[in-house]
């Protein structure tokens, strides 16, 4: 198996924090969601995973440089879900390609979900659920998707529903896309269904999935897996079995320091006597002073 992560992006709902440091390395229970991804592909059986990267470009390579066999792929412009997508084909055989957003935690079975792609015979297999805020693709009744709409409902006969960023492709229907400058591969796939292509609706229901889009996004995921709420895959089983007070063996605590409801607390961080914290997250290295109070925050 094959697969690419699109890490690429600027992750702009998330600024200022997407500013210093890329939204593919915003740490889940301490550990990058980068570095999960990755994990996670490579338990599904995949040999080749490339990894693409504009936006604080450096922070991915350092990244990427503890994954053994990673390929990095560095766009000095950003070239999009298609473009970036089009870049990467030398590196791909002609057998069918995982794609995984950058920026997203599900708990779906990749394998399997890639295995019905290839029985399917179809140009690609999208991964759908029913998430109102993002739905946007039409899906008829036998399992194919018909097209692409912001309609708030769908015409009769179709479902109107949300793609996950996880889709599976055959790589060949990558090459008709521009060599150079941005482009989307919804464009791609809308160009394929005008021409009579077959694209396949994975629908997934009763998972777990978050795009981590904001940072609202961000706090209630930790607040789910510290709670027990949401399950952790294997990649997270050992940090979430903390919960509901999750931090790195090293973080040195002051004198009376309150933990409210749960906390995520990255390695080298300082606390000084006094402080109070609740439904933060701290990110490595952070130093909190004396009798601060933070909740519902990032502290960087």
């Amino acid at each position: 198996m094959q697969a690419m992560i699109l890490a690429a992006g600027f992750g702009t709902r998330l600024r200022p924090f997407s500013l210093i440091r890329p939204k593919p390395l915003f740490p889940i229970l301490g550990r990058p969601l980068l570095s999960i991804t990755i994990a996670s592909l490579r338990r599904t059986g995949c040999a080749t995973i490339v990894v693409n990267a504009h936006h604080l470009r450096e922070q991915i390579r350092a990244a990427v440089k503890t994954e053994a066999g990673i390929i990095l792929q560095v766009e000095e412009e950003i070239l999009g879900t298609g473009g970036g997508l089009r870049r990467a084909l030398p590196h791909f055989t002609p057998e069918p390609l995982l794609v995984v957003n950058g920026d997203i935690l599900h708990d779906l079975d990749l394998a399997a979900i890639y295995r019905r792609h290839l029985a399917s015979g179809c140009d690609a297999t999208l991964v759908l659920h029913d998430c109102p805020r993002f739905n946007t693709v039409l899906v008829a009744e036998r399992g194919l998707i018909h097209g692409f709409s912001k309609q708030a409902a769908p015409p009769p006969g179709l479902e109107l529903l949300a793609f996950t960023g996880i889709h599976v492709l055959n790589p060949e229907i990558l090459r008709p896309i521009p060599g150079s400058g941005f482009y989307n591969i919804i464009d791609r796939y809308q160009e394929l269904l005008a021409r009579g292509g077959r694209l396949r609706a994975e629908v997934v229901r009763d998972h777990f999935w978050t795009d981590m889009g904001t940072v609202p996004d961000y706090l209630e995921l930790h607040a789910g897996l510290l709670q027990g709420r949401v399950a952790a895959g294997p990649e997270l089983a050992a940090a979430a079995a903390d919960r509901p007070f999750q931090h790195a063996p090293d973080v040195v605590f002051g004198e009376n320091v309150r933990l409210e409801e749960w906390v995520s607390i990255g390695a080298g961080v300082r606390i000084g006597d006094n402080a109070t914290l609740g439904r933060v997250v701290v990110w490595d290295n952070a130093v909190i002073p004396a009798g601060a109070v933070l909740h519902d925050t990032i502290m960087v």
